[in-house]
């Protein structure tokens, strides 16, 4: 790193901008703020390495933060997903791909609070808490590439998963499989990751968010205990809000990437740019058309940070209900689509556009400032935004809320 780069990243305490990016997580803050610290000294030299973030996943079991998701009467921190959302969006300024693995973790533990018995809750988040499981995921709903079969008293699954993210280092797994050969008729189980015939490939490879650990798993004869399948409730309004906390996830690590390159370009406007010849100012800061652009980045960020708030203060209403209808689902899912698509656009803008307040000498690889930018544009990928555009242009027509699938 040179000493130019170096000098940005030792003044960077607090990792943001407090003035401008507010972080108060209550007693949390010590811990959140020194597992930024911390994933943000290294982060960009393993985004150039890629590959498992052993090291940094141990700081995130350290951390504490593991049981956020998890109710109190199991032990857990029982976090409202608001704050749990500022958490991961914080850290996604600093580590995009470690924010992802925290963020997924809490997601499997919904799944279980979603669709596992009172009894499967207690075992799972029980033990989770006692033993700091990190969970991983193996369900990708769209892959049908992996079978379960009936046996006479146990199943079995065989075949292979697809963009499994925090799988390889995970302690266990939430796994989904297909009942028939629809995509949306799946059953969600329970396995420990080490389980015999179960093994997770360290073949992610895409051009950003690239220690998430999104490889493949494959199984083999992997035995699975009746005791593991969540099948208590089946679909129901509430049950179908863990794809609405999925795809808030999504719109918090846009949020931090936004937030890490706005924090970072503004501090080498500050200490590092030079004006332009032509400015006639002393300072890049002073420039007026600087000031113009980073006026406009921030209102674009502004307006998507405010309908993610938002979002997720709806959704954790309706979290809270225990008999969710489906109107109720169907607006928060609604909100969440506005969410998660201005929040996209936002940061594919914001994170290419800094440059243009920057200048040519921004784009040494030293600076990491274009991994902000392939975060995103690999993640904003995940489905296609096309679609959720579509839906709020249904409502806004016809009244029609988005319809409960694997991604709305």
């Amino acid at each position: 790193m040179s000493a130019e780069a170096h000098h940005l990243h030792r003044n960077a305490e607090p990792l943001l901008d407090a003035r401008l990016f507010p972080a108060d997580f209550g007693n949390l803050t010590v811990k959140v703020e020194r597992l930024a610290k911390r994933l943000a000294a290294t982060a960009i030299e393993r985004d150039k390495r890629g590959g498992h973030a052993r090291a940094e996943r141990e700081l995130i079991r350290d951390s504490g933060l593991l049981s956020l998701a998890i109710p109190q009467r199991f032990d857990g921190q029982e976090r409202t997903w608001p704050e749990i959302y500022r958490i991961i969006r914080h850290l996604a300024a600093a580590d995009s791909s470690l924010a992802h693995l925290l963020a997924f973790n809490h997601l499997q533990v919904a799944t279980i609070l979603l669709y596992g018995s009172a009894e499967q809750q207690r075992h799972w988040l029980q033990r989770s808490v006692q033993e700091r499981w990190f969970w991983g995921n193996a369900t990708n709903g769209r892959d049908l590439g992996l079978k379960l079969s009936a046996r006479e008293e146990h199943h079995e699954l065989n075949g292979r998963k697809s963009f499994c993210s925090g799988a390889l280092g995970a302690d266990a797994l939430v796994v989904s499989a297909p009942r028939s050969h629809s995509a949306a008729d799946r059953v969600f189980l329970v396995l420990p990751a080490q389980r015999e015939g179960l093994a997770v490939n360290d073949d992610w490879d895409a051009f950003g968010q690239r220690q998430t650990d999104s490889g493949t798993v494959q199984f083999e004869n992997v035995f699975v205990d009746r005791d593991e399948l969540l099948l208590s409730g089946g679909q129901s309004p509430r049950s179908s809000l863990r794809v609405c906390l999925s795809q808030l996830i999504l719109t918090q690590l846009y949020l931090g990437n936004i937030q890490g390159a706005l924090d970072g370009a503004l501090r080498y406007t500050r200490e590092q740019a030079r004006p332009w010849i032509g400015a006639n100012v002393a300072t890049s800061g002073e420039d007026p058309f600087i000031q113009k652009r980073y006026g406009e980045l921030w209102l674009q960020y502004r307006s998507a940070l405010l309908l993610a708030e938002h979002a997720a203060e709806r959704l954790q209403q309706a979290w809270e209900k225990p008999a969710l209808g489906a109107a109720e689902r169907g607006d928060v899912a609604l909100l969440i689509a506005e969410a998660r698509v201005t929040s996209a656009r936002a940061a594919l803008d914001i994170t290419a556009q800094v440059f243009e307040a920057l200048g040519a000498r921004s784009t040494a690889s030293h600076y990491g400032f274009d991994r902000f930018w392939r975060n995103v544009r690999v993640h904003t990928l995940h489905d296609p935004l096309d679609y959720k555009v579509r839906d709020i242009g249904n409502w806004v027509i016809n009244g029609v809320p988005p319809t409960p699938s694997l991604y709305s």
